[in-house]
């Protein structure tokens, strides 16, 4: 049998921590609940866990404070919770390294179904082990949902991995907004134009920090994003 999937929910609010731990010991995976981001974070430095489940806001760390230091160190999915419901919040979230956002309130049949979307987006991976792409430098292993420049391992979201996967499969191509979400989303309809657009921008980062120059994803404005065919 394949081992049961550690959750970490970071949630200073009892009743709703609570409810989530039901709903995810009742569809059989092994949550552990924190309190305060403080609190989380030592969580994850002790073990390991296969989803976090990130509060917005939490009494002594911003919930987006503590995406951004796990993000620092690890590619774990990450969904945040927050009684706002403002696009610029969910943009910032997934900006941060987030893979999800849930606003207040919502049912434990939705939550649950949103964390059984990551997880197989997380561990669906065909083993097809490292391919050498176009773009020079450029490897990525699907297996493993990893990807690396000129021999550095990149820390990615799984959002960042689908994009740069589906960018990498034909350089210089432009793919428009709704082509590349309909590629990295399993419900496309549900996400908003600007999310790709975050995405981009913090997968774009993490190229830059490791080849500056020349970008490798090149703005289309009014029509896309290409990945640079001479890499």
């Amino acid at each position: 049998m394949p081992p049961v999937a550690r959750i970490l929910i970071i949630e200073d609010e009892p009743a709703i921590a609570d409810s989530l731990v039901y709903a995810l010991r009742t569809e059989g995976f092994a949550p552990v609940w924190r309190r305060t981001g403080g609190d989380g974070l030592a969580a994850l430095a002790a073990e390991s866990f296969a989803l976090v489940v990130i509060d917005v806001g939490l009494p002594d760390l911003s919930g987006f404070e503590v995406c951004k230091t796990i993000r620092g160190a690890s590619a774990v999915p990450v969904i945040f919770l927050t009684a706002r419901n403002a696009e610029i919040d969910r943009v910032l979230g997934l900006e941060l390294g987030g893979d999800d956002y849930l606003a207040k309130p919502f049912s434990p049949r939705e939550f649950t179904a949103r964390v059984k979307a990551i997880l197989r987006r997380a561990n669906g991976g065909v083993n097809a082990g490292e391919i050498r792409t176009p773009v020079s430098g450029l490897v990525i292993d699907e297996g493993r949902c990893a990807a690396s420049l000129d021999g550095v391992r990149l820390s990615l979201t799984r959002y960042e991995f689908r994009l740069l996967k589906a960018l990498a499969s034909r350089p210089g191509r432009v793919f428009s907004r709704e082509r590349l979400m309909s590629l990295a989303w399993e419900e496309p309809e549900a996400s908003f134009e600007r999310t790709v657009d975050a995405h981009i921008k913090t997968l774009r980062a993490k190229l830059r920090a490791v080849r500056p120059e020349p970008d490798l994803v090149v703005t289309h404005r009014g029509i896309g994003y290409a990945l640079r065919e001479d890499g």
